[in-house]
C-alpha cells in the first residue's frame, strides 16, 4: 500500500501520511514543530560542545574556561527542556571540567 504525498510547507518539500482524521494532521504538526525545536536545540548542545573540545585541544586555559561556563549553562537548559538526561549532562560536565582542570593545571606548571 502506497502512501500519498502530500506538500506541506517550504520547510520540507513532501510527507508521506496516513492520517484523516483531524486530530491525527494537528498531532503530525505538532510533533513536527516539536521535532524541529528538539532538533535546534540538540544542535546548540552539540556546538557548544564542539567550541569547548577545540578550545581545550589548542591549549588555551582562559578560552577553555570561557567555554565551559557556556556549555555547562547550555547542557543545563538542556535538561530543563528534555533534550538530555540529567544523567548524560551531568557525565558531560564532570568529564569536561575533568579535562579542563588537567589543562590548566598543566599550563600553571
Amino acid at each position: 500500500m502506497a502512501h500519498s504525498l502530500h506538500p506541506i510547507s517550504t520547510k520540507r518539500e513532501f510527507r508521506t501520511t496516513m492520517a484523516n482524521h483531524v486530530s491525527a494532521l494537528k498531532r503530525v504538526r505538532q510533533t513536527e514543530k516539536r521535532t524541529a525545536v528538539n532538533r535546534a536545540n540538540k544542535s546548540r548542545v552539540r556546538g557548544s560542545l564542539r567550541a569547548l573540545r577545540e578550545a581545550i585541544q589548542k591549549g588555551d586555559a582562559k578560552a577553555a574556561n570561557a567555554q565551559y561556563r557556556a556549555t555547562v549553562s547550555a547542557l543545563d537548559k538542556s535538561v530543563q527542556k528534555g533534550v538530555l538526561h540529567a544523567n548524560t549532562a551531568s557525565r558531560y560536565k564532570s568529564r569536561l571540567n575533568a579535562r579542563l582542570k588537567a589543562l590548566t593545571t598543566k599550563s600553571a606548571a
